[in-house]
């Protein structure tokens, strides 16, 4: 059976077991270096105090009259007592220059010779050492004592037992114990508290279960085919590398300031939203994520661009088929005329009634064809006719509409020209007056500049709705409806900024939108 490792697994466990073995040398070493100081601490004070006795003693004028007076011991001892038993020090002994001890705290040592060093008091300097004489080992400290004539005429001794040295600092240390144990239940509560949230945070997982967890994280937001972008109460949490394509963002993070308008306002819910930028065409979908009492955004980015030239394409080809269909509807019963007629024997009537309007149809297709070498736009612009006729539209194709035949010499491609003007054309047939309902387009590209012209009869648009209409979106949603003005004309907006070209609108003879595009 496999033996379960001592040393916790989740990343939570060894973070506190860490921080439990960081604050466990922390509080010892403290504790240590608190005994430490309290030792040095009471060594110091212990010499400044013998050292303040002695020469506090020793620059008393009563101790330098009882030694000239010949009577030391029986003057001074009992003083050195008094002071000795009210300080709490082992001794102090007064001598001669020659070491005869004057006083002691043993009396039986009085007379004999005082052990320890007396040169450099011998010399006038008050100094401290620790010596062992004989009550054992202290700390103390020398002064000379000076007559009238600055003579030294004896000694003063001060001194403490290491020994009582010793019990004053362990006294200290149930207290330093005390405070390290505080220090550590402290210490322990709060590591329980991070404890907590660490396993709160983490889910409990290991460090390896992480770092997987966030290998997988960052593979999946580089290879995944659509922009992902997520907003938090920050700014920007999260984008991957096809979020920074399709919305041009620069490397490194990103403010808020930097995404695109649509953007920069919460939504949280919108679905399949369309939007354009100015040189794509893009699906948002933003939905929220609850995280404690943070709330994120998570918003996915789809391109559309291709699909959208695609479908305006089929689109113009849609509305060809649909009027081919309705034209075939229409020829039966004009056939079915034409045969009644010719069996009443109204041959003339009945091939004049055939080649009249096939005639002027077919006017229109040969002089588009000609005119206009793109296949694309000619087969869209024949099939918006025949859409205007069937809703009582004059369409007109003005003369002066002409492409080159070569279609690599466009300054736009085919799907760009169906945008920009299958979008203008339907706008048009949407606003023209119903009392005078006429549109009226011009297509016509030279060594300069590429015009492409739609006026109707409708009231137009002023500054202020029209700069609206090139920056609305287009929703999908079913209550959005089958409305496409706003999306029509920010298409063509888009086409328009990617060439650098120039869209405006104005009321002269109708409502007249021109877009210009120059040379390449």
């Amino acid at each position: 059976m496999r033996r379960r490792s001592p040393w916790p697994r989740s990343l939570a466990g060894q973070a506190i077991a860490l921080q439990i073995l960081v604050i466990a040398v922390i509080v010892l070493a403290g504790s240590a270096l608190a005994v430490y100081d309290a030792r040095r601490d009471g060594d110091a004070a212990a010499e400044a105090q013998v050292l303040g006795i002695a020469t506090t003693l020793a620059d008393s004028p009563s101790t330098a009259e009882a030694i000239e007076s010949g009577r030391a011991t029986e003057i001074l001892q009992p003083v050195t007592e008094l002071v000795r038993n009210q300080t709490d020090i082992a001794f102090i002994t007064i001598m001669a220059p020659d070491r005869t001890r004057y006083t002691h705290t043993d009396p039986a040592q009085i007379g004999g010779d005082y052990l320890g060093s007396i040169e450099p008091a011998l010399q006038g300097r008050t100094f401290t050492e620790v010596y062992t004489g004989t009550l054992g080992p202290s700390v103390r400290a020398v002064a000379p004592v000076y007559d009238s004539e600055r003579r030294v005429i004896g000694l003063v001794a001060a001194g403490i037992l290491q020994q009582s040295l010793a019990q004053r600092w362990r006294s200290q240390l149930p207290v330093i114990a005390a405070i390290g144990v505080g220090a550590l239940a402290i210490s322990m509560l709060g590591v329980w508290g991070i404890r907590r949230r660490l396993l709160r945070q983490t889910r409990g997982l290991r460090p390896e279960e992480l770092r997987v967890m966030y290998d997988h994280h960052d593979a999946i937001l580089h290879s995944v085919s659509e922009g992902l972008i997520v907003l938090d109460g920050s700014g920007v949490a999260v984008v991957n590398d096809e979020a920074r394509r399709l919305l041009s963002l620069p490397a490194g993070e990103v403010s808020p300031d930097e995404l695109p308008e649509f953007l920069r306002s919460p939504n949280p819910g919108a679905r399949d939203e369309v939007h354009v930028t100015d040189d794509r065409v893009l699906v948002v979908n933003r939905s929220r994520v609850r995280s404690g009492p943070d709330t994120s955004e998570v918003v996915t980015i789809r391109d559309r661009t291709e699909l959208q030239g695609a479908l305006g394409e089929l689109t113009s080809l849609k509305v060809l088929t649909d009027s081919l269909r309705a034209q075939a509807h229409e020829a039966a019963n004009k056939l079915h005329t034409i045969v009644t007629m010719v069996e009443m024997g109204r041959s003339e009537e009945a091939v004049g009634f055939a080649t009249a309007e096939l005639e002027l149809s077919q006017q229109l297709v040969d002089r588009l064809s000609h005119a206009v070498g793109e296949p694309a736009l000619v087969a869209l612009l024949l099939g918006k006719s025949a859409q205007a006729s069937e809703r009582g539209i004059e369409l007109t194709v003005t003369e002066e509409s002409e492409l080159p035949a070569d279609t690599d010499e466009l300054f736009l491609t085919a799907q760009e020209l169906v945008t920009v003007a299958g979008n203008l054309i339907d706008n048009a047939m949407e606003a023209c007056d119903p009392e005078d309902p006429w549109v009226e387009v011009t297509v016509h590209q030279n060594a300069q500049r590429l015009l492409i012209r739609v006026a109707d009869s409708g009231e137009g648009m002023d500054e202020s709705m029209f700069q609206n209409a090139m920056k609305r979106g287009y929703s999908t949603k079913p209550e959005a409806g089958e409305g496409r003005h706003g999306f029509g004309l920010a298409l063509v907006a888009q086409v328009v900024r990617r060439h650098h070209g120039h869209l405006s609108a104005d009321m002269t003879y109708g409502s007249v939108v021109t877009v210009t595009v120059p040379r390449p």
